[in-house]
């Protein structure tokens, strides 16, 4: 078996048809994720559990969904007996007994949980970038194709581990793009749901009205496969790409480096060939709207979700307490400056209270942004709206990547439908012509449409094809 050629819609068929062990998929996972150590892309390996799991379910053939197959978990997400720091220092001893409900779905489907995986601490960030925790020499979790490079964030581990072809399949989560950011940069599909559609129940929060877990895979129909044992519902099947129509808002095209300009472009040409209709479309007011909405509910929600989360872990480890030990520069100035005060940052480096502002936000800013793409999507019959995932390929990974102006750089175009609490599939379009780096195109559709989305991406990746695996280092 290739196994950097392996999908997890491959693996479950292979395992059906007796071709390969559950067992022997797991070693070879396990083997490489150790072998990929300088990655940084794993917090907790559970080599035991996973060999435990596999054995089992070898020695009974259950033909689940997922059964047999190696998937991972980012560290925010509860896995039953596994330790949830949620990359921060303070909950390192944190060993939830229950796995959280996204997490029980993928385990009753058979699914073998390999490890929990790296993130930008706390989600708060697109680096990946975290000092709390590393198994290379070098501190943040590192992009599959280049090691001096960032992975993104937050669920910069899950994208790496994918991207590096250690598993096929994970979960990540997705506030303003922490699902996407790394999916495009490690060369991987993943689908941020729509808000709601995932239980949150079991995940460290930023925000109950942005945050969502999300799947991250090797290809949009391993994402559909996760989606549907997560959501429910019957295999959804590729779109006929002649009924589609997707509009591209010329804002979004900002600030691309070349490659990512010439993979966009050439993508979109691509998928014309296909009879897909694009439109070209204005969403005035857009970044006015989504600048009231993004920061104002993500930090001031952050207070009070993370306050409830830590009272139900039964730890007795306060938000104070938790911020005192946070390891990353950038989020420690987050949280001691916006997050514990309840601040927002305010005219000439002023800091001014958050509440106000986020009632606002909730009550007038969101609405009138669902409201825009609501209009959008019905005055041009669309069915997805089209940008590239981040507008450069990977940075350099050192603490400069966290910097607050790489962080709005590369949410440019995943931050809008977030605070909207629309659905975003990423699917990667080609490996930059001279960077040698993934680049990735994202589609956002109406809300409650991921059905829809997926079976698009679905016939979309038909055309673009898979990238090839990262160079053997």
């Amino acid at each position: 078996m290739d196994f950097d050629r392996l999908t997890l819609t491959q693996a479950v068929a292979d395992l059906r048809a007796g071709k390969i062990t559950s067992t022997a998929l797991t070693t070879e996972a396990l083997a490489r994720a150790k072998a990929n150590a300088d990655l940084n892309a794993f917090v907790t390996l559970d080599e035991a559990g996973a060999l435990k799991a596999s054995a089992a379910f070898d020695a009974t053939g259950d033909g689940k969904p997922l059964g047999g197959v190696p998937i991972v978990i980012k560290d925010n997400i509860e896995v039953a007996e596994l330790p949830c720091s949620a990359g921060t220092p303070a909950l390192k001893q944190y060993v939830p007994k229950a796995d959280a409900p996204v997490v029980a779905k993928l385990r009753a489907a058979g699914a073998i949980i390999i490890g929990k995986t790296n993130m930008h601490e706390l989600a708060f960030g697109i680096s990946g970038y975290n000092t709390a925790f590393k198994t290379g020499t070098e501190f943040g979790v590192r992009n599959a194709y280049d090691r001096a490079l960032i992975a993104g964030g937050s669920s910069s581990g899950t994208g790496a581990a994918i991207g590096a072809r250690i598993v096929a399949g994970g979960l990540g989560t997705d506030t303003g793009g922490s699902v996407r950011v790394p999916a495009a940069l490690n060369g991987c599909a993943s689908l941020r749901p729509t808000v709601g559609r995932y239980p949150q129940a079991g995940i460290a929060p930023i925000s109950h009205t942005r945050d969502t877990a999300g799947p991250m895979a090797a290809t949009m129909a391993d994402v559909e496969l996760l989606d549907r044992v997560i959501a429910g519902g019957d295999a959804v099947q590729p779109a006929d790409l002649k009924q589609i129509r997707i509009g591209i808002v010329r804002s979004m095209l900002i600030n691309l480096d070349t490659d990512t300009d010439a993979a966009f472009q050439a993508a979109i040409a691509k998928v014309k060939t296909q009879g897909v209709t694009v439109l070209e479309i204005e969403m005035p007011q857009l970044a006015e709207l989504n600048g009231q909405v993004g920061f104002p509910i993500a930090l001031y929600e952050a207070y009070d979700d993370m306050v409830a989360y830590l009272a139900g872990t039964g730890t007795g480890i306060t938000i104070d307490a938790l911020a005192r030990e946070i390891a990353s520069p950038d989020v420690k100035d987050t949280y001691d400056s916006l997050v514990i005060p309840r601040k927002l940052p305010g005219p000439d480096n002023t800091l001014v209270d958050a509440g106000p502002i986020y009632e606002a936000a909730i009550k007038s800013a969101r609405p009138a942004l669902q409201a825009l793409y609501g209009r959008t999507f019905a005055d041009n019959r669309l069915d997805a709206i089209a940008f590239p995932t981040t507008p450069r390929v990977a940075i350099a990974s050192n603490p400069d990547a966290s910097s607050p102006e790489n962080f709005g750089l590369f949410i440019q175009n995943t931050d809008p439908g977030s605070n909207a609490g629309l659905p975003g599939i990423q699917i990667p379009i080609a490996l930059g012509a001279v960077s040698k780096l993934p680049i990735g195109l994202e589609l956002d559709g109406p809300a409650g449409s991921d059905r829809c989305l997926l079976a698009v991406g679905m016939a979309l990746e038909k055309v673009f094809g898979r990238l090839p695996a990262p160079p053997r280092s």
